[in-house]
């Protein structure tokens, strides 16, 4: 059985609230789980020490198991020092969309036109 430590969403439309949940990774987000683990309400200011609640022993148990952390919940456990801060990498997440990179080509293209013409 494939376990992840993951958020499930609750609260009402506009006004997010998660629970730290463990659960079978074939289970739908806010569906069946195993253990609820923790909250995070991210309405709360950054500094609060209720955004984010944990049962540190709990999440190292299930860790030990073999659970994956999904990417949000590695961060906030990276951020309590549960787990060791992992090196990310995305290359293209800086790399402007298609139609951007088509504009700035354009763009270009009329400053080298409108030089080759100032040079005549």
């Amino acid at each position: 059985m494939a376990m992840k430590i993951r958020l499930a969403r609750g609260g009402s439309k506009k006004r997010p609230f998660y629970r730290i949940v463990a659960a079978d990774s074939r289970m739908p987000r806010d569906g069946r789980f195993l253990e609820k683990l923790g909250t995070y309400n991210p309405l709360l200011p950054k500094d609060s020490e209720e955004r984010v609640k944990m049962d540190v022993e709990r999440i190292q148990y299930w860790l030990g198991q073999g659970a994956q952390a999904t990417d949000r919940v590695a961060r906030m456990l990276e951020a309590a020092g549960v787990v060791a801060k992992s090196e990310r990498s995305n290359p293209n997440k800086a790399v402007p969309g298609k139609k951007a990179q088509e504009r700035a080509k354009e763009k270009a293209d009329k400053a080298a036109a409108a030089a080759d013409a100032g040079e005549e």
